[in-house]
C-alpha cells in the first residue's frame, strides 16, 4: 500500500524549516523482526541536572537559525560526553530493536530533532514551553527514568545519542523546571501548566469484536476499526471544538495516538479534558461485551458519526470480519435486539441455515420484522435498535484516562517500537485510507536505505551529498515533511496569535490616561 504524502499548504509552508542533520555512521546489519511488545519498565531512577550549555559565542537566535544546519553537523559523529549518568541497560530479555548500536545510529542519524523541538517549543527560539517540558527515558533493560529537562534542541538531542532510549515520553510543561523539583519546599509546589491535549486508540478495546486478530497482532481487516475512530475523533475535534492543530500518529504496532496542539486545547485543566474525553467516550463495559444507551433524539455528534460509518459498517465489519459468523457469535447479535418474537424467529432460521453470512443474518433482521415476527418492538424501536447495534460495533474505542490528565506522559513521534521496528509515524488524515501500518518503515530498514542510496550515489561530488541529509535519503523522507509542515503551520498560528495579544494590549494601554 502507498504511503506517500501528497502535496499540501502545510508541506510548502514547511520548505524553508530546518531539521536535523544526523552525523554520518556505517548502518548496522539488519536484524530479524520479534513481534513481542516490549516489557513494561520495571525500574525507576533519575538522572543528574542537565548541564547548561557551554558558550561558543553564538545567540540563541542564531543557535536555532532556519538556514542554518551547522548545529546538527553531519560532518562527524557525535562523541558522547563524558557524565555520571547510567549506562545504557541491556538484558536478555530485551527486544532485537531496542539494541543500544540501532538506537545509537537512529538517533544521531534519522530522528527529527529539530522540528519536534519546534512542535513542542512552539517557536524556533528555546522557550519554556520546551525547557520546562518533562521528558520521560525507558532504556532497553526496562529503566524508567522521569523528570528529564533540557535546555535546548541539542542538548536534548545529545542526551538520545547517548543514552539510546528504548523510546521517551512527553509530559507537560511544569510552572518551574522538574529537575530542580527536590529544591522546592514542597512536591506540590511543582504543577503542570500546560500539554498537549491527546488521545489513544488500542486494537486490543476491539478484541471483543474482531474476528481475524488478537492481542499485539493486526492485519489490514482490524485496522479499519482504526480507521473509522479516527475518523469520528478528528471530525468531532475539528467541528465540535474548533481544534485546528492536530496530528494523528500510528503507535508502531497496534493503534494511533491523537496529539491536538492548539493553545486553547495545551491550556486547559484536568475538568475540561475530562469533559472532552467523555464527551467522545460512547462505548464502556467488560471486554465480554461492552453496552451503552443511547437517548433519542440522538446528538448532532452520535447521528454524525452513525452517518460517517455507514460506509464501514456494510464493508469492513459484515463483508470482512463476519462478526455473527458462528453460532456463539451470532447469540450476542440476538441479544441485542430486545425483542423475543423477532430473537425466536431468527434463532430458529440460523440454526436451520448455519452457514449464512453476517450480512445475510443483518438483513434477516429486516425481513423477519416485515413478516410479523416483532412482539415488543415498533418499526421506530427496531430502527434505534440496530442502529445501537452499529454504534457498538464501529464506534470508536477511547482509552479516555490517558486524555484527562494534563500530567499524563504519552510516547513520542518517530520513536522506534521495540517489539516491530516500526518508526510511529504521524499519519495523513487526507490519505487515512492509503496509510499501511504494516508497510511503515522499520529502523533496520532505513539504515540499509541511507547504504543503499550511498552506493547509487556514487556518481556524485562530496559536496552534492553532503547537501542531502540521512532522513532524506529513505522512506522516512514523507513523514518527516508533512511532520515539519503540520510544525510550520503552528508556528505561524502561534505567532499570529501573538502578534494579536500583544495588539489588544497596546490599544488597551493608548486608551489609558
Amino acid at each position: 500500500m502507498p504511503h506517500a504524502v501528497s502535496p499540501s499548504p502545510e508541506r510548502d509552508a514547511a520548505a524553508n524549516m530546518d531539521d536535523t542533520a544526523m552525523a554520518d555512521a556505517p548502518a548496522q546489519p539488519l536484524q530479524q523482526a520479534q513481534e513481542q511488545d516490549s516489557e513494561p519498565p520495571s525500574s525507576a531512577a533519575e538522572l543528574p541536572p542537565q548541564p547548561a550549555p557551554a558558550s561558543n559565542g553564538k545567540s540563541l537566535e542564531d543557535m536555532f537559525d532556519d538556514d542554518s544546519d551547522d548545529e546538527f553537523s553531519s560532518s562527524a559523529p557525535i562523541k558522547p560526553e563524558d557524565s555520571s549518568q547510567p549506562e545504557p541497560l541491556s538484558g536478555p530479555s530485551a527486544p532485537k530493536y531496542a539494541d543500544p548500536v540501532l538506537l545509537g545510529q537512529f538517533y544521531q542519524r534519522l530522528f527529527p530533532f529539530r522540528p519536534l523541538f519546534q512542535w513542542l517549543n512552539h517557536s524556533a527560539t528555546p522557550q519554556p514551553d520546551f525547557q520546562n517540558r518533562e521528558f520521560a527515558f525507558v532504556l532497553p533493560g526496562g529503566a524508567y527514568i522521569r523528570y528529564q529537562s533540557f535546555a535546548s534542541a541539542d542538548l536534548f538531542r545529545k542526551q538520545c545519542v547517548q543514552m539510546t532510549p528504548e523510546r521517551f515520553e512527553i509530559g507537560p510543561q511544569y510552572n518551574v523546571n522538574p529537575r530542580d523539583r527536590k529544591t522546592l519546599r514542597s512536591a506540590g509546589m511543582l504543577k503542570p501548566v500546560m500539554k498537549e491535549l491527546v488521545f489513544d486508540i488500542d486494537m486490543t478495546d476491539y478484541d471483543s469484536i474482531r474476528t481475524c486478530c488478537s492481542k499485539a497482532n493486526i492485519c489490514h481487516k482490524c485496522w479499519s476499526f482504526i480507521i473509522m475512530a479516527i475518523r469520528v475523533v478528528d471530525v468531532a475535534l475539528r467541528e465540535d471544538f474548533g481544534f485546528q492543530h492536530i496530528m494523528w500518529v500510528y503507535s508502531g504496532r497496534r493503534g494511533a495516538h491523537a496529539w491536538v496542539s492548539d493553545k486553547r486545547a495545551r491550556e486547559m485543566d484536568d475538568g475540561r479534558r475530562r469533559a472532552i474525553a467523555n464527551y467522545l467516550v460512547l462505548i464502556t463495559g467488560s471486554e465480554q461485551g461492552k453496552r451503552f444507551t443511547t437517548r433519542r433524539p440522538l446528538h448532532p455528534h452520535i447521528d454524525r458519526s452513525l452517518k460517517l460509518l455507514n460506509p464501514y459498517f456494510q464493508d469492513c465489519l459484515l463483508r470482512e470480519q463476519d462478526p455473527w459468523e458462528t453460532t456463539e457469535r451470532a447469540e450476542r447479535l440476538l441479544n441485542a435486539l430486545p425483542d423475543k418474537g423477532l430473537k425466536e424467529a431468527l434463532q430458529k432460521k440460523w440454526e436451520s441455515m448455519p452457514t449464512r453470512s453476517s450480512t445475510q443474518k443483518w438483513s434477516d433482521i429486516d425481513t423477519a420484522a416485515e413478516a410479523g415476527s416483532l412482539s415488543d418492538l415498533t418499526p421506530k424501536q427496531l430502527v434505534d435498535a440496530k442502529q445501537d447495534i452499529r454504534l457498538e460495533y464501529t464506534y470508536p474505542r477511547l482509552d479516555s484516562e490517558v486524555s484527562k490528565k494534563l500530567n499524563h506522559l504519552l510516547k513520542s513521534p518517530f520513536v522506534v517500537h521495540p517489539g516491530t521496528g516500526r518508526v510511529c509515524v504521524p499519519i495523513d488524515i487526507r490519505n487515512l485510507e492509503e496509510f499501511d501500518p504494516l508497510e511503515v518503515p522499520t529502523i533496520t530498514q532505513l539504515l540499509q536505505e541511507i547504504d543503499d542510496w550511498e552506493q547509487k550515489s556514487t556518481g556524485l561530488s562530496s559536496e552534492d551529498k553532503a547537501k542531502v541529509q540521512d532522513w532524506q535519503k529513505t522512506s522516512l523522507k514523507p513523514y518527516v515533511e508533512y511532520f515539519r509542515g503540520h510544525v510550520a503551520t503552528l508556528i505561524k498560528s502561534e505567532n499570529t496569535g501573538k502578534r494579536g495579544r500583544d495588539d489588544a494590549d497596546g490599544g488597551a494601554e493608548s486608551m489609558e490616561f
